[in-house]
């Protein structure tokens, strides 16, 4: 098994979800998001599906031109980008990216989140995605 990113920056789940994605550290992908002026410090990085987009593309990596609403897990692409813990901020929408893999039968979800105790995730009654976005080239 490999060892899943975990994110440096509290707002920094986009950052380390795409880094899971490209199999990347933290610090790399930190580095390549700054430079096209993408920060964790910007609340749109976890309210806006733009930035992730564009740093997958940016490594040659398509994805999915929709958000596709989260059905059931069985239903999942073989790697996607999930949106979970949604919330509303004075009337806009807010979540917590994720990663959700199937490797041989066997999925789990790649969580960046640094207060779990484990960042490889398979409680999946306990996420509540509400939709994904498909990764299709990675």
């Amino acid at each position: 098994m490999f060892k899943p990113v975990v994110q440096e920056e509290v707002t920094g789940c986009g950052i380390a979800s795409v880094a899971n994605i490209l199999g990347k550290t933290y610090s790399e992908m930190k580095t390549i998001a700054n430079a096209m002026d993408i920060h964790a410090s910007d609340q749109s990085l976890w309210s806006d599906t733009q930035y992730v987009r564009r740093m997958l593309s940016g490594a040659g990596v398509e994805t999915s031109e929709d958000e596709v609403p989260f059905e059931s897990w069985d239903a999942l692409p073989d790697l996607a980008l999930l949106s979970i813990k949604h919330h509303q901020e004075e009337g806009k929408a807010f979540w917590h990216w994720v990663v959700f893999k199937r490797m041989d039968g066997q999925s789990f979800v790649l969580d960046s989140a640094s207060y779990l105790p484990s960042n490889i995730r398979q409680d999946f009654d306990a996420m509540q995605p509400k939709w994904f976005i498909e990764v299709k080239n990675a």
